[in-house]
């Protein structure tokens, strides 16, 4: 049995799945990528001192402008769910090495507003484009490196996909 990540070594971070009623989930486009996995949940690093929920819904308002009153907690992951950041992308960061990936709590929230209600404008963009999606299809467009928490995440909120439709 492998011995769980050192937390300190992990960025603590939330991954959001926000599910329309019709039982599809946000997906929203990355801001300058190129290729195959340019789609991914939005997801946000935790503040300091900050509720993991409380971060759940401040990421989710300040990527997609989803205002909590059109979000309601459907779920939230016991556990962390992690994934290694590539070499590249390490030594990229500042302070450089300071984490080998992220851990995240994973949300899943249903959407309670309208598709006007969703805002990539409101922060610093993260998204230029989003859709509905099924959530089994997300797995193969994210990134390769994050891929094994997206089918874990796929696997635990499909409960929530009742009447999606590819």
């Amino acid at each position: 049995m492998n011995a769980p990540p050192d937390p300190k070594r992990y960025r603590p971070n939330v991954g959001l799945a926000l599910f329309h009623t019709n039982g599809l989930v946000f997906l929203g486009k990355r801001v300058a990528t190129e290729g195959p996995y340019q789609w991914q949940m939005p997801q946000g690093g935790v503040d300091r001192g900050e509720k993991i929920v409380d971060a759940a819904y401040r990421e989710l308002e300040e990527e997609i402008g989803v205002r909590s009153a059109h979000a309601e907690l459907l779920e939230e992951t016991a556990d962390w769910l992690h994934y290694d950041f590539p070499i590249d992308v390490r030594t990229k960061m500042k302070p450089r090495g300071r984490y080998l990936g992220q851990r995240q709590k994973w949300f899943a929230f249903r959407f309670k507003g309208r598709d006007s209600d969703i805002r990539l404008d409101t922060h610093t963009p993260e998204f230029v484009d989003w859709r509905w999606a099924a959530l089994d299809t997300a797995p193969s467009l994210v990134i390769p490196f994050k891929r094994p928490v997206y089918e874990e995440v796929a696997q635990r909120f499909k409960k929530f996909t009742a009447g999606a439709s590819k």
